[in-house]
């Protein structure tokens, strides 16, 4: 499978098999925002409901439903409960990750991600997390409690190697905007290729780049293939102090491996996600040395709202008109 195929970016697909008359929201006040931005309503062939573990409508018939929009953030409980709409054909996430939904639906169903949607938010979250743990923002707020005054140095993020494992839309977004930090910059994906940006290894290269990177950014999607990816071997081979900054999938990372590391003070962390998650109580992690984290965050900012509402209206647009859809992606059980 392509690495556009996996990140959701493989661009316009083909629509589900017939027209689309149902489209199921999650909340009445997302299914309103959409509606009041539809253009022509006389030539809308579109009935707009509202099903989800959550919120449903009055007199619901789901076997009406065709198309869903998935809640955001917790969607787990709404794919629990797809199985419950016999005529379903399409599934629209409001998340750029899918894993939730891999072996959930048949393959007569459809899914589309929301590329693109979370990219600017999380990007910053990434420079964020980065910078904060390097430069000790997050010790620094802890001092403050104490009335603590503890001035000593801490490493800059200009001149660090930062390696980012990632290269779709969000890997692209968190490059760009560490590019004016005077980084040196090394980019890892499935396969090696070269694009505008520069070239990008590919992943069976990471032996040979971990040694030297200062800085490892995940932001790849959770595959099989990613699954545990940063292993106790992945951890080894880094330098020492270098920072680990996950803002993918918690999944990503063996969290006993990372725990250890950390527990030794050689390397540092910084998590908007964890595995498990949300992260029990008394998991090791809350109070591991040289560790930030956030409570998976990167894309739930305000930049959210406006940019998940054009993708909802354009998708509702091509699903009226069997336009080829956007964001398609599999998620047939490997």
């Amino acid at each position: 499978m392509s690495e556009e195929a996996r990140t959701g970016t493989a661009g316009a697909q083909t629509p589900p098999s017939g027209l689309v008359k149902t489209v199921a929201f999650p909340t009445q006040e997302l299914r309103s925002k959409v509606d009041a931005r539809i253009v022509d309503h006389q030539q809308s062939r579109l009935d707009f409901v509202v099903w989800s573990a959550e919120e449903q409508s009055r007199g619901l018939n789901k076997s009406a439903i065709e198309a869903v929009v998935l809640p955001y953030p917790d969607h787990g409980p709404t794919i629990d409960r797809l199985h419950e709409l016999p005529n379903l054909k399409f599934v629209q996430l409001q998340t750029t990750g899918y894993d939730a939904v891999i072996g959930k639906v048949g393959p007569e169903v459809q899914v589309a991600t929301a590329s693109g949607v979370h990219a600017a938010a999380t990007a910053e979250l990434a420079v964020a997390l980065t910078l904060a743990r390097l430069r000790g923002v997050d010790d620094a707020a802890r001092d403050m409690t104490e009335h603590n005054w503890n001035h000593r140095q801490r490493p800059s993020l200009a001149d660090r190697k930062v390696l980012i494992v990632g290269a779709g839309g969000i890997g692209n977004a968190i490059f760009d905007r560490f590019a004016p930090f005077e980084v040196e910059q090394t980019r890892v994906a499935t396969t090696a290729r070269d694009d505008d940006r520069g070239h990008i290894h590919g992943i069976d290269e990471l032996p040979q780049l971990l040694p030297t990177a200062e800085v490892v950014v995940l932001i790849t999607p959770l595959t099989d293939r990613t699954e545990k990816l940063v292993n106790k071997e992945f951890l080894a081979a880094l330098p020492d102090k270098a920072l680990i900054v996950n803002v993918a999938r918690g999944g990503v990372v063996d969290t006993d491996a990372l725990v250890a590391e950390l527990e030794s003070g050689r390397l540092q962390a910084a998590l908007d996600v964890t595995d498990p998650e949300p992260l029990p109580k008394e998991h090791p992690l809350w109070s591991t040395p040289n560790t930030l984290l956030t409570p998976h965050v990167g894309g739930n900012a305000s930049a959210f709202h406006p940019r998940i509402e054009n993708l909802l209206v354009e998708q509702v647009y091509r699903l009226q008109i069997g336009k080829e859809l956007l964001n398609l992606v599999d998620v047939s059980e490997d």
